[in-house]
């Protein structure tokens, strides 16, 4: 199926939105400014997951361009004080968490600069696959200024701090087979195959049953950071919902009558 209009009330021209079956695309639309995120796309972003139709089943995170997104926007931060700066970064807090604890899985498909603030975006989504045009930076350590997009709390989990302190102390960059190496995403396909490839992973994951989704995005993160104790606790009520549902009982039965595919090495 073909991409189709995605229905979201007044999105900005700088971002895009189109649904192919049970998949929403949102696409950073502003390819001259390397997708450099301003506060229009931020809240654009919100307006977008706010009001995803109930029938969407994942979104894929996508780019206009050569670059995923180059951060952000400096020229809009030129002139704010600090209780201004605390203020701004906790509405990036609050958009990126409705990324990442939303309703649906989030894929990116990225390519060319994923730097700064488009790689705390990043980061906020559930599954990355990354170009091999991809490169990752974190350049606020020599602009005299710190991440405030998340980064400081997401990319730790994902990369280690020893390796988001060497990133942001020396300007090093990392390139698409190193970043994924160290865990920035979990594929690497060719130049120019990244869309169509998130939008398959998309498709598959939006074909999984609701209440597994909801599990892995809202409860396994929680699960992770808990305290074993209370984490095996939560496991366990997850587990016990999941599989009390009419669905996880009909793919069981799907299962043990052989009307579903079993995992093999291939």
């Amino acid at each position: 199926m073909g991409p189709q209009p995605l229905l979201v009330d007044v999105l900005p021209d700088t971002l895009a939105g189109s649904r192919r079956g049970p998949v929403a695309v949102l696409t950073l639309n502003r390819p001259a400014k390397r997708n450099a995120l301003c506060d229009e796309m931020i809240l654009g972003i919100e307006r977008f997951f706010a009001e995803l139709p109930d029938d969407v089943g994942a979104v894929v995170l996508a780019a206009a361009g050569e670059h995923f997104c180059a951060g952000l926007d400096l020229g809009e931060m030129a002139e704010r004080d600090a209780l201004a700066g605390v203020r701004h970064s906790r509405m990036w807090h609050r958009v990126f968490e409705s990324i990442e604890f939303g309703r649906v899985p989030v894929v990116a498909a990225l390519k060319g600069a994923v730097v700064g603030g488009g790689l705390e975006l990043a980061a906020a989504a559930h599954v990355r696959v990354a170009e091999r045009s991809t490169f990752y930076a974190l350049p606020e350590g020599q602009r005299g200024i710190f991440v405030g997009g998340g980064g400081a709390v997401r990319l730790p989990r994902l990369i280690g701090v020893a390796r988001m302190t060497d990133l942001m102390l020396t300007g090093r960059r990392y390139d698409a087979d190193e970043g994924s190496a160290v865990g920035l995403s979990q594929y690497v396909v060719e130049v120019g195959a990244g869309l169509e490839f998130a939008l398959g992973l998309a498709d598959q994951i939006a074909g999984n049953a609701a209440q597994t989704n909801f599990a892995v995005i809202q409860a396994l993160p929680r699960i992770a950071e808990a305290a074993p104790r209370e984490g095996y606790l939560m496991e366990a009520m997850m587990a016990a919902i999941a599989q009390d549902t009419d669905d996880a009982k009909q793919r069981m039965r799907d299962f043990l009558e052989g009307r579903a595919a079993k995992v093999t090495d291939r």
